[in-house]
């Protein structure tokens, strides 16, 4: 998906003392329509500007802020945020997600930073204020929905610090350092107070481990008759063999690597039993199936033939398994200067854990300047507080399956997706609103601030798709759309108790004496139940508030 451009448009031609400020949607955005219909909705104009009269009071200031980011919040918002956002979209010009907010904040912090280095404008005073109070909005977010670190006095990280030193010694910069973290195991700790637009990581593009390494071995010319097979799956098999090499360039980095990966393509029998009746359970049955038959395709045909190059000893399933697991978590998409984007392993970026608020979410393209690939910060991170970057807007079932972790922190992605047949009614008056949606989904109730009447905490294309079957869709609280709205919450009630049935009771057992995939498997049903149960809830609390305007009807 193309990034959306923020642009700024200063009319020094007709005036000295105005600048005006534009927000540009990509017409490539996939959601090019629906954000278009939004902007529209709340009164924006998707092609206007904001305009900022250099000699403003405070009160203006704060107004061309406010209305750059209620442009800026649309246009960077994502499906998951779209479709939750609620019938009133004037709530999606409001505070959608920590995300959301720190790309809008960005959007804005870019404009007034294109403008202040604009030799054209003269008094630079007022776009200085607003840019100071947007890096405070951005701090304050941090401290809101930051996550503290708690760093383990007494661990030892004497193989994580011989690679930083191999490192910095071929061309690596960085202000962080390694450190075991209590509830995260290894994490990236900042030296020093790092401000916004510092770089925390620089890695050269030689130390980089991508395809390129791959071209250069013997396996190559075996593995590109191979139809069908992926640079991924190269470089997999690659690293499956040179980790066990002692004259690899890069054996400090694979000494670093844990023996187990741990993550949910590695849980036991007793774990996935488990998950029963949650959505993981098909997630990771379907993954290792896929890994399984990818894995037979490849051996024992490869170490038969080619015995020298591919060890026997080297390549069984187990090893096959851990690798699989090594590039799903750890391995980042890059853009080099050639234009052609590469999934590779970046030594030392691996130890930047997740977070649902991260200091560093622009990353994955190398600079050609430099030739290296850089991780500048989004957001302050003080020294000894750890460092985070984003893996992705990921559900928890994702992250638990191919990283081996939940999220500690509410997570807006954790979704849980329903079979329902689409059937888009065109002649509906309400079809070009926001019901062309080809797939409806529910999560935990507790993130919608719309509880009431024809909103309940759930998602508006959701509830429209059952009114929708129902006949025209009506939001006015008269006697037969209330009695609707009744019927579909029954409906919805009964439905989500019998999923919750599926999910059976609560275990009791002592989860400290679990073994680690037990635990996982136990925490993340117990999520599941909660995701329902706020459901449930929501469906109990808008009957009753449905059967109120009823008796008001009845008078």
């Amino acid at each position: 998906m193309e990034v959306n451009q923020a642009y700024i448009s200063p009319n020094t031609a007709e005036t000295d003392d105005e600048i005006s400020f534009v927000l540009d949607l990509s017409e490539n955005d996939p959601l090019f329509q629906k954000k278009k219909k939004l902007l529209e909705d709340v009164g924006i104009d998707p092609k206007g500007s904001v305009a900022l009269n250099i000699a403003s009071n405070p009160d203006h200031l704060k107004h061309v802020l406010d209305m750059m980011l209620k442009r800026a919040r649309i246009i960077n918002l994502n499906e998951i945020e779209l479709y939750f956002g609620g019938a009133d979209f004037s709530n999606l010009v409001d505070f959608n997600s920590p995300r959301n907010e720190l790309e809008a904040l960005h959007s804005v912090l870019r404009l007034i930073d294109c403008s202040i280095s604009n030799g054209k404008v003269k008094n630079k005073n007022s776009l200085q204020e607003i840019r100071n109070a947007t890096v405070n909005m951005i701090d304050e977010l941090g401290h809101k929905y930051g996550e503290e670190t708690k760093v383990v006095q007494d661990s030892s990280c004497e193989k994580e610090e011989c690679l930083l030193q191999w490192g910095k010694s071929n061309g690596l910069h960085t202000k962080l350092e390694i450190a075991y973290v209590e509830g995260a195991g290894r994490g990236a700790i900042a030296k020093e107070d790092l401000k916004i637009g510092d770089i925390a990581l620089e890695v050269p593009v030689s130390l980089v481990i991508s395809e390129n390494l791959v071209f250069e071995t013997d396996m190559f010319p075996i593995l590109e008759k191979i139809e069908g097979i992926s640079s991924e799956t190269m470089l997999l098999l690659w690293s499956m063999k040179e980790k066990h090499n002692s004259n690899s360039n890069f054996n400090l980095y694979f000494d670093t690597l844990p023996a187990v990966l741990n993550t949910g393509l590695s849980f036991g029998v007793n774990a996935i039993m488990a998950l029963d009746g949650t959505i993981l359970l098909e997630e990771i049955v379907q993954a290792k199936e896929h890994l399984r038959n990818q894995y037979e395709q490849l051996f024992p045909v490869l170490y038969e033939n080619y015995p020298d190059v591919f060890p026997p000893e080297l390549y069984t399933w187990e090893q096959f398994l851990w690798a699989c697991e090594l590039w799903y978590s750890n391995s980042m998409k890059i853009m080099f200067s050639d234009g052609k984007l590469r999934t590779c392993l970046i030594p030392v970026a691996g130890f930047l854990n997740h977070s649902m608020c991260p200091h560093i979410t622009h990353y994955g393209k190398v600079d050609p300047l430099t030739d290296s690939v850089k991780f500048p910060l989004s957001r302050p991170c003080n020294a000894g507080e750890q460092c985070f970057l984003t893996y992705g807007n990921f559900s928890s079932s994702h992250l638990l399956t191919f990283y081996g972790f939940l999220p500690r922190q509410k997570n807006p992605y954790d979704v849980i997706p329903l079979d329902i047949d689409i059937a888009q009614d065109e002649d509906c008056e309400d079809a070009g609103r926001m019901s062309d949606w080809d797939s409806h989904m529910v999560r935990g109730t507790w993130f919608s601030r719309n509880n009431g009447i024809f909103n309940y905490g759930l998602a508006p294309p959701f509830l429209d798709h059952f009114r929708r079957a129902r006949g025209p869709i009506s939001r006015t609280k008269t006697r037969d759309s209330l009695e609707i709205e009744v019927e579909i919450l029954n409906d919805l009630r009964s439905t989500f108790e019998d999923m919750m049935e599926s999910l059976g009771g609560e275990e009791l057992d002592d989860r400290d004496s679990c073994s680690w995939d037990v635990k996982l498997a136990m925490d993340f049903k117990d999520l599941q139940r909660r995701i329902v149960s706020s459901i449930i809830t929501s469906c109990d609390a808008g009957c009753k508030l449905l059967e109120y305007e009823l008796s008001r009807c009845s008078e």
